[in-house]
């Protein structure tokens, strides 16, 4: 595979931004486009790779809870802080005053049962994978406010995806893995709302839910590079839901997407740091479309969408934005009528009705007037930035560039979801 040192070819590519080459760029890209199907791993593969999630998380969870949880016995000292190592506390003080409180009440928490002092533990009952930029934390915010759902901070805990290797932020080496456990503490106080529900005089099932919404669960699978040996695997050899698939084969998900070209200048402002401007978007992305073809003369497509060394080369992200590569990929474990795909457009044009989807979905009742009313009204969250509404819209050939460019995987996406408004 390429090693993406092409000092000579960006030099010659930012010297000559003509029309026509960055049309011949695009359609070089465009006939090496090919979707093929996925090798999935078998569940042996997976068992070795991580035996120990596999031996936490049992093959079965309560029957008389919505939500995926299950009694685990507690070891060692009962008087330790069960809290006080959890790697989560250490990023965000937060974090540390949310574990400080569990940990005053963890005691009270605990039952007896056949003979072993026992706690709940619990997984999301569903899992905001994606996308990054495209209304994420807008959908979570609103479908916090629904009465049976109950969502711990923080929004985006990344494990799946990154912390379960020990990387903190996309392209880092990995450092200190963050143990499974530490994962399940987040969602405790959700544990013990659905005890204490089990334990009253209540006869009905538990239909308290919880989830998570990391926008990298779906597309970030770059610590692969890490884990196993690239010159002689092109592909990951296993991906995030192969190993939710396993422990969650039930599991509801959901992605909202947008157009991916707004997607990708929206990325650019909010994670660019210092001399933004509709000129300099231009020119990474011209880099990019550069490093992106040359990944394409030695490797195939997935191989270059899943590259760490593309990921970290390229200036901007323009592989989140080819979102069939991913649905593909998750649809090649998990069934269609698992995964919910809204476009951020509708969901800004009509909110009630996208919300209403999504409780529909997760098989949640109807919400009061009341309720409705507040979820509809809720101001939109993580706007843009005034100061990057100042620097205005992407140059016009910039946004027909990338157009080109998304154009045979948004109509991809289309037949896959059977909906034509994913061409935008």
């Amino acid at each position: 595979m390429a090693s993406y040192l092409l000092s000579g070819e960006r030099k010659t590519l930012l010297e000559d931004l003509s029309e026509s080459t960055l049309r011949d760029l695009v359609r070089s890209i465009g006939t090496k486009v090919t979707f093929r199907a996925r090798r999935v791993p078998a569940v042996s593969e997976l068992l070795d790779f991580d035996p120990h999630m596999f031996s936490v998380i049992p093959p079965h969870f309560l029957p008389d809870v919505k939500n995926p949880c299950w009694y685990e016995e507690l070891r060692g000292n009962v008087s330790a802080d069960p809290y006080g190592s959890n790697l989560f506390g250490r990023l965000s003080s937060n974090m540390r005053i949310a574990f400080e409180r569990l940990s005053a009440t963890f005691k009270k928490q605990l039952i007896l049962r056949n003979g072993k002092l026992q706690r709940l533990r619990c997984l999301p009952y569903f899992y905001i994978v994606g996308q990054p930029k495209c209304g994420t934390t807008d959908l979570y915010e609103r479908l916090r406010l629904h009465p049976d759902v109950h969502l711990t901070p923080p929004k985006e805990p990344h494990w799946w995806s990154r912390k379960r290797f020990g990387i903190i932020r996309p392209g880092d080496p990995p450092l200190t893995r963050f143990p499974l456990d530490h994962y399940l503490d987040l969602f405790d106080p959700v544990a013990q709302r659905i005890q204490h529900r089990l334990l009253g005089n209540s006869s009905s099932r538990s239909s308290i839910i919880t989830g998570e919404a990391s926008a990298s669960t779906m597309w970030d699978n770059l610590a692969w590079s890490y884990l196993h040996d690239i010159s002689r695997e092109a592909e990951p050899p296993s991906l995030v839901q192969d190993f939710i698939h396993v422990v969650q084969p039930d599991v509801q998900l959901i992605a909202i997407l947008r157009d991916p070209v707004e997607r990708l200048y929206s990325d650019y402002l909010y994670f660019g740091t210092s001399n933004k401007s509709a000129l300099d978007f231009h020119q990474k992305v011209c880099e990019s479309l550069r490093l992106f073809d040359a990944c394409l003369r030695d490797a195939g497509l997935r191989a270059c969408v899943y590259s760490g060394a593309l990921y970290n080369a390229m200036s901007v992200r323009l592989q989140v934005g080819l979102y069939v590569m991913f649905i593909l990929d998750w649809l090649s474990v998990f069934s269609r009528d698992q995964l919910l795909v809204l476009r951020l457009e509708d969901h800004a044009a009509n909110v009630t009705h996208s919300m209403n989807r999504v409780f529909h979905f997760l098989r949640l009742g109807p919400v009061s007037e009341q309720t409705e009313r507040l979820i509809s009204r809720r101001p939109v969250a993580n706007t843009r930035h005034q100061s990057d509404r100042n620097l205005g819209p992407m140059e016009p050939v910039t946004r027909e560039m990338l157009r080109q460019f998304y154009a045979p995987f948004n109509q991809k996406l289309s037949a896959v979801l059977q909906d034509e408004s994913f061409t935008w």
